[in-house]
């Protein structure tokens, strides 16, 4: 389902959550589909639970993924305001910065500093 790179040097859990939000923002998994447990995920992965459990949760918290209780966990719907936020916030940065005479490499590491940070 997510392909992970042991090597690499972002967290599991971080690659966990930027391969489903990368599906999700596609439309690859569309608003509704039920995600694995994360049991299940985490044994296909490889991984702890908790390593899953921390990516569904943060994206629980981005508004891309709603808990449903014992019934699972599941794309959300609000997840499509979350990426228009996220898109208006994005052509802004790109606004400012371009006015600023940033190029866009200084402009991404910035952005990628800021949210590492």
């Amino acid at each position: 389902m997510i392909p992970l790179d042991p090597t690499a040097a972002t967290p599991p859990y971080e690659q966990v959550r930027a391969g489903l939000a990368a599906r999700i923002t596609s439309g690859e998994l569309a608003v509704g589909t039920k995600l694995p447990t994360v049991r299940a995920l985490a044994a296909d992965l490889g991984l702890a639970t908790n390593t899953v459990a921390r990516a569904y949760r943060e994206l629980e918290s981005a508004g891309l993924l709603e808990t449903r209780g014992r019934a699972g966990t599941y794309v959300s719907a609000d997840g499509d305001d979350v990426l228009t936020k996220a898109r208006e916030a994005a052509d802004r940065y790109a606004t400012e910065v371009r006015a600023l005479g940033l190029s866009p490499t200084l402009a991404l590491d910035i952005a990628k500093a800021a949210l590492d940070h």
